[in-house]
């Protein structure tokens, strides 16, 4: 079992907002801040960014972007500041502890499969308690391979000593996570949190919209399915 973190378990969305807002004053240029952090993240997987640094380089283009220009200091102290509101925003959603608990109690060895770019992912694994749920962490910044690439699956597979397609991911982007794994072999399932989307679901996805819901998924249907 493979379960994605940031916005599957922990609100990210929310605490990341909060904490933008804290930086710049609101949370309107939200849109902005992900495009940029993703290509900022990308960088640092291909290699191009030292982890250490990329955050500072992302705020100073970030700010750029809305036309202004920091120096070094300057971009250091409101990246702290964010950092610091983010990290004192971060929960779980009230479904993760159930469903970790079951998890644990049936014996599936489980991972955390996380598109995260550095060493903050475990740290914020740490101190939200989920780190006793893991058999394994699996961090895009540190395996240099993110979701939908079949290496990290691949990876998060033989680390439970498991085959693929015995495994199931579930995460909240649909095609990152959920249509990654079925490519990669898995199982996907789709934790929809925002409710019903026009249209079927991809074929070999299955969707949920709490965690809730995955203890019977997983006993039901998707024993049905491997008879």
């Amino acid at each position: 079992m493979c379960l994605d973190v940031d916005d599957t378990l922990v609100d990210y969305s929310t605490s990341s907002r909060a904490a933008l807002a804290a930086m710049v004053g609101n949370a309107d240029a939200w849109p902005l801040w992900q495009r940029i952090t993703d290509e900022h993240c990308s960088r640092l997987l291909a290699g191009e960014l030292e982890y250490e640094s990329m955050r500072n380089i992302r705020t100073r283009a970030f700010f750029a972007a809305l036309g202004e220009e920091l120096d070094q200091e300057e971009a250091t102290r409101r990246e702290l500041r964010r950092q610091e509101v983010l990290a004192s925003g971060w929960r779980l959603f009230p479904d993760v502890v159930p469903c970790l608990e079951w998890l644990r109690a049936t014996g599936l060895p489980v991972a955390a499969v996380s598109n995260a770019s550095g060493r903050h992912q475990r740290v914020k694994i740490a101190a939200l308690g989920l780190a006793q749920y893991f058999d394994t962490v699996l961090i895009a910044g540190e395996v240099g391979a993110a979701k939908p690439d079949r290496v990290i699956f691949d990876t998060a597979c033989a680390d439970l000593g498991v085959e693929l397609g015995d495994a199931i991911h579930v995460g909240d982007r649909l095609h990152a996570d959920a249509i990654g794994a079925r490519d990669a072999g898995m199982r996907g399932v789709w934790l929809n949190r925002l409710g019903p989307r026009d249209g079927g679901l991809p074929t070999g996805i299955s969707a949920i919209s709490s965690l809730a819901e995955l203890p019977e998924l997983l006993v039901c249907e998707l024993s049905a399915a491997s008879v």
